[in-house]
């Protein structure tokens, strides 16, 4: 087999090894909270040591563990390359999965379980990647723990974190304040794009370049406390029912510079009335109607790509808990609600305060205190860029018929982190995928899974993104 060449295509018995080492991570339970991440990045070491690749496993807090290696280029291509992923999952209730969400079942051409696809799926290739590369330096005689590898002009550094799920606080931002040098690099590959989504008999490759926001508010309502047998208006519940009707307007739409290029990429290859309704969804362009956003996403998209894209052209408020209330017979005197508001590139705490201010009114802001919990900033890496213009081509050198487009991520990642030190950060964790079996259909869903079949599309992806920027 030859490495590095456009169309390359795994062995079996290497994609039979990737599956294995996927199941084995799924098996491991690192649901976050607690964590319990050093589990998985003590195993990832044993795995890399096998190869005879050193890594550093750190564990700042109990049992959030992360772990980061490094394979060596001769120094003449520039700053090394990350491939970056968190090793948390989120929760998972069996009754309503198919199989065990931990068991990491291989059925009907699939690996099931919790992380299948966000985002062992990615930990497994980056790890196999890695491997690949120790072997082409030990078949030269080469140690990996030291020696440069045949033919790479940078170095590649994994790294794999903990606490991603919950803000990256005790993972990649411990690193970034503790060791910014382990994560220094001309770019990193992360999570959340390149993954294969059919619209349209299309198959587009959304490969993310930013992502939004995000600000945690908690509102403490205050009303008066009374008998319940004599209703007030200073309930603090029926207060904060009224704030929570209020907060879900949809709010105006308003286009980044990833979600212009989106749309104006995506057109061409649409059928001609898909292509004028997605025209119409421009603020800029002629058709453009802001009460008929909703709708035209309706016709145009199936609901959770609907919600989707709604929740990529605007700054979004979701009212996540609402407490009121000690008794039955006692009228609450003060409620809480705690909102995630999730904020486009543009869009700072302040100006996300004042929307709020807006949407409630003035009379029942005055009844209110807030209080920011946390915040993050959006985050964008070049469109432009050498790494991103390979990332297209090596989408379309495996895929001639697939459409690559850059894409504004409405979550949060580790992106964020590696902002702070000047790391432009892609989401590109490639699989070609069935209709039923995208990114949003599955991720923190019941029944998680990832194909076999996406799996081996997926690895030569990133082995040549890795090998051509590298070499």
């Amino acid at each position: 087999m030859t490495v590095g060449k456009p169309g390359e295509e795994m062995t079996d018995v290497e994609l039979s090894e990737l599956v294995e080492l996927l199941r084995s991570l799924i098996r491991i339970k690192s649901v976050n909270p607690p964590g319990d991440e050093i589990l998985v990045a003590r195993h990832l070491e044993q795995v890399l040591a096998a190869e005879g690749i050193a890594s550093a496993v750190v564990e700042p807090f109990p049992g959030r563990g992360s772990i980061v290696a490094r394979v060596y280029g001769d120094g003449t291509g520039g700053d090394p390359l990350l491939l970056l992923s968190h090793l948390d999952v989120v929760p998972a209730e069996p009754a309503g999965w198919t199989h065990d969400p931990f068991g990491g079942d291989l059925a009907d051409g699939y690996v099931w379980g919790r992380g299948a696809m966000d985002m062992k799926s990615m930990v497994a290739m980056e790890v196999q990647v890695m491997r690949r590369l120790a072997r082409s330096a030990r078949a030269a005689g080469r140690d990996p723990a030291r020696d440069p590898i045949p033919g790479l002009r940078r170095d590649v550094i994994f790294c794999a974190t903990a606490d991603e799920e919950a803000g990256g606080w005790q993972g990649a931002n411990w690193i970034v304040e503790n060791h910014p040098e382990w994560l220094h690099a001309a770019g990193a590959l992360n999570e959340a794009g390149g993954i294969s989504t059919t619209y349209g008999g299309v198959r587009f490759y959304p490969i993310q370049v930013a992502e939004k926001g995000f600000v945690v508010y908690k509102l403490h309502v205050k009303g008066r406390w009374g008998h319940g047998s004599v209703p007030t208006p200073d309930n603090a519940a029926v207060l904060a029912a009224q704030i929570v009707a209020r907060l879900d307007e949809p709010g105006a739409v308003r286009l980044t510079e990833p979600m212009a290029v989106l749309l104006a990429r995506a057109i061409p290859h649409l059928p001609a009335r898909a292509a004028a309704a997605v025209a119409a969804l421009d603020p800029g362009g002629a058709a453009f109607n802001p009460d008929q956003v909703e709708a035209t996403l309706r016709k145009l998209c199936d609901p959770v790509l609907a919600r989707t894209i709604s929740a990529m052209i605007r700054d979004t408020i979701s009212v996540g808990i609402v407490r009121a209330g000690v008794k039955y017979n006692v009228i609450p005197g003060v409620a809480e609600i705690e909102i995630d508001c999730r904020t486009l590139p543009g869009t700072d705490e302040p100006a996300m305060r004042a929307e709020l201010q807006r949407r409630i009114g003035a009379e029942l802001w005055a009844r209110i205190e807030v209080e920011c919990e946390q915040t993050g900033p959006s985050v964008q890496a070049p469109l432009d860029s050498p790494l991103y213009r390979l990332l297209e081509e090596v989408v379309l050198d495996h895929d001639a018929g697939g459409v690559p487009l850059p894409f504004l991520a409405p979550f949060a990642t580790d992106a964020k982190h590696l902002a702070r030190i000047g790391v432009p950060t892609y989401g590109f964790s490639p699989l070609k995928v069935g209709d039923r079996d995208g990114l949003l259909e599955l991720m923190h869903a019941d029944d998680e899974r990832v194909g076999i079949e996406a799996l081996r599309f997926g690895l030569p992806v990133l082995w040549n993104a890795v090998n051509r920027f590298c070499d």
